[in-house]
């Protein structure tokens, strides 16, 4: 299934303690069943679990709708990673039988 969404980002409410590398931020976006305001999207800057317990206020950072679906948003299924070659140990030298010194 496919959904558009359209997002307003308000760049002046990012704390830039939370930008990794000085350019990632991580952020959460909410899509709601309820619309308020004509819109039923908004996005926030992540928490960490300490601050989702402590209830600590969200930076919102945008707010927007959904324009276009097919019916529903699927979870998103972590791939599989490709399994790594295995390193296999050479078999160690048979003794043979001739009279070669190496």
């Amino acid at each position: 299934m496919s959904s558009l969404i359209s997002l307003s980002i308000d760049l002046t409410k990012i704390t830039k303690s939370r930008l990794k590398d000085g350019k990632y931020l991580q952020t959460t976006i909410s899509i709601n069943d309820e619309t308020k305001y004509g819109n039923n999207v908004s996005m926030y800057e992540s928490q960490s679990k300490e601050e989702r317990t402590s209830k600590a206020p969200r930076t919102y950072l945008a707010n927007g709708r959904v324009v276009w679906t097919e019916g529903e948003i699927a979870v998103a299924e972590k791939e599989d990673a490709p399994e790594k070659a295995k390193a296999t140990k050479p078999e160690p030298a048979k003794e043979s039988d001739s009279d070669l010194p190496f």
